[in-house]
C-alpha cells in the first residue's frame, strides 16, 4: 500500500506541476482532464500524508521507549503509542477504502431500458410506475432525462421505454437498478381481490462516446418505416421511424418517437452504442469470474433484484437482503436510501475481496 501512495503522491505532484503551466490551458479538453484527475487524487493524498505523519510520530514514540532512561518520557511516549496506534489503524482503513479502483463508467452518462416482463398489461402498468421513479430520482438530482424511444401498451401503461438520462454520476448510481424488479398487488380489474405477481426488466448501460464504440456503417442494416402507436395505428404519415440492425451481433434498435428520421437515426445510434459498449464490458467482467462474484449481484440481466409488494408497502432488495416500509415514498423516487446501501455493500465486498491490482 506505501508503494501506491508513493507512486500517488508522484503523479499528484506531477498534476499539479502542469496546471500551474500556463501552456497547459491552450488544451481545454486537456486541462479539464488534468482538473478532474487532481480533484480525484487529492483526498487520497491528503489522508496518505496524515498517515505517514502519524507513522513518523508512532515511530518516535516507539524508539523513546526502547532507548530513553528518563520514566517520565517512557510513560508518555508509551501514553501516545496506544493513540496513535488507533488513529494510524483508522487512516489505514480509511486509505484501503479509499484506493478501491473506481469504476472508470461512473461518472458518464447512462441509457436506461425499461420492458415490461411476465404479466401482461400489469407488467406494463409496473414498467410505467418505474420509469416514473427514476424520472423523480434524476429530477430530484438534477439530472436530465431524454426519452429515446417508447412503445406503449394498449390498455395502459409501457411496454418498453428507453431514455438518456445525462448528469454527473448518473451511471455510477443507477448501475445497481439492472435486473428483474418484482411488483405484488392487486390489479385494478381484479374482481376478487387476489395479489397478482408481476415483473419488469431493467438495464442501465453507459452512455459509449463515437471514438469509443466504432461501428462499421457496412455492418449495419437500416429499415425505415412508419411510426405507429398502441395498437398498432398510424401516427405518423411518413416513413420517419428507424430500425438498426447490427449484423455482427443481432442487436436491434429501434426508434420512432420523433418525427424526423434523422433524429431517430441519431437516438438509435447512440442506444446502440450505449449496448455494443455495455456488451464489451460484460465480456470483461466475465474474464474476471473472482472480482464478479465479489460484486453485490451479478448486474446479469435475468437477476431478480428487487420485490415492490404494494399490500405491505415493502420494498425488499434480494442482493443485499434490506427491507424497508416505504413503498410510496420509494415509487416517488425517493432512492438514495435504497442505493446508497447497495453502494456500501459493494464497497464492503471489494474491501473482503480486492483484486489483484490492489495487493
Amino acid at each position: 500500500m506505501l508503494d501506491r501512495l508513493a507512486a500517488i503522491e508522484t503523479r499528484f505532484t506531477e498534476i499539479e506541476r502542469l496546471l500551474s503551466d500556463p501552456a497547459s490551458t491552450t488544451d481545454i479538453a486537456q486541462y479539464q482532464k488534468l482538473a478532474k484527475e487532481h480533484r480525484q487524487l487529492a483526498p487520497i493524498v491528503e489522508t496518505g500524508r496524515r498517515y505517514a505523519d502519524v507513522l513518523a510520530q508512532l515511530a518516535e514514540a516507539r524508539r523513546i521507549v526502547e532507548e530513553e532512561n528518563d520514566r517520565d518520557l517512557i510513560a508518555m511516549a508509551k501514553e501516545e503509542i496506544v493513540v496513535l496506534e488507533d488513529r494510524a489503524a483508522s487512516l489505514e482503513e480509511t486509505l484501503k477504502e479509499q484506493l478501491i479502483p473506481k469504476d472508470p463508467n461512473d461518472d458518464r452518462n447512462t441509457i436506461l431500458e425499461i420492458r415490461g416482463g411476465t404479466g401482461g398489461d400489469e407488467a406494463a402498468l409496473f414498467a410505467a410506475d418505474l420509469f416514473r421513479m427514476y424520472s423523480r430520482y434524476a429530477e430530484s438530482k438534477g439530472w436530465s432525462l431524454e426519452v429515446m424511444s417508447t412503445s406503449e401498451a394498449s390498455a395502459g401503461g409501457l411496454k418498453e421505454v428507453i431514455a438518456q438520462i445525462s448528469g454527473e454520476g448518473a451511471y455510477g448510481r443507477l448501475k445497481y437498478e439492472s435486473g428483474v424488479h418484482r411488483v405484488q398487488r392487486v390489479p385494478a380489474t381484479e374482481a376478487q381481490g387476489r395479489i397478482h405477481t408481476s415483473t419488469a426488466s431493467v438495464a442501465v448501460l453507459p452512455e459509449a462516446d463515437d471514438v469509443e464504440v466504432e461501428i462499421d456503417p457496412a455492418d449495419l442494416r437500416i429499415d425505415v418505416f412508419r411510426s405507429s402507436g398502441p395498437g398498432g395505428q398510424s401516427v405518423n404519415t411518413a416513413d420517419s421511424a428507424i430500425r438498426i440492425t447490427h449484423l455482427p451481433t443481432g442487436l436491434v434498435v429501434q426508434c420512432q418517437d420523433e418525427r424526423s428520421q434523422l433524429k431517430n437515426k441519431a437516438k438509435a445510434m447512440k442506444v446502440l452504442r450505449a449496448r455494443l459498449l455495455d456488451r464489451a464490458i460484460i465480456q470483461q467482467q466475465s474474464e474476471e469470474a473472482a472480482a464478479r462474484r465479489a460484486q453485490v449481484g451479478t448486474g446479469e440481466r435475468s437477476e431478480k433484484i428487487r420485490t415492490y409488494n404494494f399490500p405491505q408497502s415493502r420494498v425488499t432488495d434480494h442482493r443485499i437482503k434490506l427491507t424497508v416500509h416505504n413503498l410510496s415514498e420509494i415509487l416517488d423516487g425517493n432512492l438514495d436510501e435504497l442505493i446508497e446501501a447497495l453502494r456500501m455493500a459493494d464497497r464492503a465486498n471489494q474491501l473482503q475481496h480486492p483484486s489483484a491490482e490492489d495487493d
